[in-house]
């Protein structure tokens, strides 16, 4: 499997000849560095965690552009077909819990502890993400949210290898926090991203004390730089 960091918590997998695209914020984003149609060529799958506009910034182009199969919570997918999303036939509505699969790729939406609303109109629970490939390894993205100690229970119930973790403190965990997650509650995860960080002022600007603070753990830690891709 390839992942490929576009800033903020936008991610891209591919594996097994399935394209999966998370939490789409590229153009307004200021971080975003690649071009936008290299970036969405090949997405077979778009993958929500919650309505924040720097999660779904790109959401309604990406649909007009290409066709993946988008997967989301069900009140943000219904507002989104009522803002016109293209193809509203390929749209999964989820929630919390339920796992859908299409075209090789498998989706569960599973507990965050964050908000989901956009222009006053609210959106659903927010969610993290089990997302699996073929027989490759699961990825848990997990949105933004606080530490909780389901963690683990998410952990025990989906056997991520993977997880995508925020550290940007003020709206999600910070990097101490973050770190603590990942040690007391993620019992297998064997590599771990960090997401949300060092796209505006109010974020922290590096991962330097995510990293850090897992120091001389079990846990491998990757920080790729915008628009660069790791392989796993």
């Amino acid at each position: 499997m390839q992942i490929t960091w576009y800033g903020h918590s936008c991610f891209r997998l591919d594996g097994e000849g399935a394209s999966v695209l998370i939490d789409p914020f590229m153009r307004h984003s200021p971080v975003f560095a690649s071009s936008f149609d290299d970036a969405i060529t090949g997405i077979t799958h778009l993958v929500l965690t919650h309505g924040h506009g720097d999660h779904t910034g790109d959401v309604l182009e990406i649909a007009q552009k290409i066709r993946p199969r988008l997967f989301g919570n069900y009140e943000l997918v219904a507002s989104l077909i009522k803002k016109g999303l293209a193809n509203p036939d390929d749209a999964e509505f989820m929630n919390t819990g339920g796992t859908v699969s299409h075209g090789g790729v498998s989706v569960t939406l599973v507990r965050a502890d964050h908000s989901s609303a956009q222009d006053g109109e609210p959106l659903g629970s927010a969610n993290g993400a089990i997302i699996r490939i073929g027989n490759g390894p699961a990825v848990w993205h997990l949105g933004d949210t606080d530490v909780f100690s389901d963690m683990a229970l998410i952990c025990e119930i989906h056997q991520p290898k993977i997880a995508i973790v925020p550290i940007g403190d003020r709206f999600t965990m910070g990097p101490t926090v973050a770190a603590m997650a990942v040690k007391r509650f993620m019992p297998g995860v064997e590599l771990v991203l960090p997401s949300h960080y060092a796209t505006f002022g109010l974020l922290v600007p590096n991962a330097d004390g995510f990293v850090s603070a897992l120091a001389g753990s079990a846990v491998r830690v990757a920080t790729p730089k915008v628009g660069e891709s790791i392989t796993v």
